[in-house]
């Protein structure tokens, strides 16, 4: 077994990104990458910079901008991918180079329509093209688990010898089990003859639920790698989850005698962040960075761990960031006080927008007896909110009772200086509210969802809203935060009709070759 620390390749801002309800604007991207150089990731996978020229340019962007992790930029085994992964990436101070190419019989049969020989050419041509750019290659074959040992270990020994320093096995679907995974890794370990060059890397979906655990059972096998998401994120069910596998290899290091090199004290933050810039909420009992991760409600429980903590809790809270007591906050706390605690959430002052948070926080106390964490959590990553051409700057709604209508009228700023205002009545305030103001930007768009939960405790908590629209055949999501239902439900609109008008506005659509994207 090797001491060598694990590496984490961190997949968020492109597997993660790229799976529907998770896509993020370039800026998003980058505040993501800072805190995943933050949360200390060996490597940060920031694109598919040939899908398209938003993708290029926000590998660019985090390739000039982010010290610390390798970037890496996932290509197809084909001239134009590699090409524009070597151009988004030549700023970076270390930089690799992803390549991949099915080698399944169904992926070979059904989609590439191509030989086993076909396939080996390809891949060794592409880990070829991509040394001639940067000197770390990564080379996957997709579907791996489904793909036959012996060509497997065959297409290895190739890419190895053509230059890939990682070689990584994908579970593309979900398919496999622990014991499939260990047993193959060890096949890979004693069957690919130079397999002493390359790092062995795993990427496993989450399609049964086993993305963590055949995760770990490929470091026990032996991988020196393993690819994952940020709260598991990803295409279909998910990714194997950054934070569950890093705590437990440092939770379980008598078992798995592994380590990796990252701050897990940053782990919450970034959890935190990421839903706050994507919109969609963690699930209360999510392991590691869940709100019942460490959470005791049961009279016993709370018995045990008040008398010692590791009767119920086999990792402490702060470990991942997550504090154990709340810091009594109001409406009187000055500045220094509400900076040194956002910092102390794990959050760095940096790079947010201090003087934007504290007004937010000053007009939040006024309306509360207490702020708690997770009310200045909302207030931080509420900042990653996506920008946009309009503004509300007038909102009333007037509830009915029994068979009268309620109604709504609003008033929206467009960032030419137009005031559009309209009234509306609708089946309740939200639906009146609604309906004025999609009437007042002339957007066609259709209400489809609206999720809302408490994001603290308390008759005066804040509501954190999740808003769901269709425009045209897309489906938009905006979300927002506030003490007001109402006005959390009609911040969510206005973030999906900006990202619609910002889809109307935009001047170069994608182009007509751009590669669909993979999930590997």
């Amino acid at each position: 077994m090797s001491s060598q620390p694990v590496r984490i390749f961190d997949t968020t801002l492109r597997d993660g990104e790229q799976s529907p309800g998770f896509s993020m604007t370039q800026p998003q991207k980058l505040r993501m990458a800072q805190m995943l150089a933050a949360l200390r990731v060996d490597v940060i996978e920031a694109g598919f910079a040939a899908a398209s020229e938003g993708d290029f340019n926000c590998v660019r962007s985090i390739a000039s901008e982010i010290e610390g992790p390798t970037i890496c930029s996932l290509s197809r085994c084909n001239p134009g991918d590699i090409e524009a992964s070597g151009r988004a990436l030549e700023t970076a101070a270390a930089k690799r180079i992803h390549v991949f190419i099915a080698t399944s019989p169904i992926h070979r049969e059904h989609k590439l329509k191509m030989s086993r020989e076909q396939v080996l050419e390809q891949a060794v041509g592409g880990v070829k093209m991509a040394r001639e750019l940067v000197d770390d290659v990564e080379f996957s074959a997709e579907d791996a688990i489904r793909t036959e040992p012996e060509f497997l270990i065959e297409v290895f020994e190739a890419v190895i010898a053509a230059g890939a320093g990682t070689i990584n096995i994908p579970d593309t679907v979900g398919y496999t089990t622990p014991g499939e995974m260990g047993r193959l890794v060890s096949q890979i370990r004693q069957g690919v003859g130079n397999i002493d060059q390359a790092v062995i890397s795993t990427h496993c979906h989450n399609d049964l639920g086993m993305a963590v655990a055949n995760s770990l059972s490929a470091v026990e096998a032996g991988a020196g790698q393993i690819e994952c998401t940020i709260n598991g994120i990803g295409e279909r069910a998910g990714n194997a989850s950054l934070e569950e596998i890093v705590m437990a290899l440092r939770t379980r290091a008598d078992h798995y005698g592994r380590q990796t090199n990252i701050d897990t004290t940053k782990l919450h933050p970034a959890s935190r962040l990421l839903a706050g810039i994507t919109g969609t909420f963690v699930a209360r009992n999510k392991a590691i960075v869940g709100d019942n991760a460490f959470a005791h409600e049961a009279g016993i429980h709370q018995h045990g761990v008040l008398e010692h903590a590791e009767t119920y809790e086999i990792m402490k809270p702060e470990d991942v960031g997550v504090q154990k007591s709340d810091l009594v906050l109001g409406k009187h706390s000055g500045r220094h006080a509400v900076s040194d605690r956002i910092k102390a959430l794990g959050f760095d002052v940096e790079n947010v927008d201090m003087a934007s948070v504290f007004k937010s926080f000053k007009a939040l106390a006024d309306r509360k007896k207490r702020i708690y964490d997770a009310d200045l959590e909302a207030l931080v990553t509420g900042q990653a909110a996506r920008g946009g051409p309009w503004q509300l700057s007038a909102l009333r709604v007037v509830s009915g009772s029994g068979e009268e209508d309620a109604s709504a009228s609003v008033s929206l700023t467009h960032e030419s200086g137009e005031v559009h205002s309209e009234e509306s009545s609708g089946d309740g305030p939200l639906d009146a509210a609604f309906k004025a103001m999609i009437r007042a930007t002339g957007l066609a768009l259709r209400v489809s969802g609206l999720a809302v939960r408490s994001v603290t405790q308390g008759e005066d908590a804040q509501g954190e809203a999740e808003v769901r629209a269709q425009w045209g055949e897309s489906e938009l999501k905006g979300t927002g935060v506030s003490t007001d239902i109402i006005a959390a439900s009609t911040q969510g609109l206005l973030e999906i009709i900006n990202a619609a008008s910002r889809q109307v506005n935009r001047q170069s659509p994608p182009r007509e070759d751009a590669p669909a994207r993979n999930s590997v």
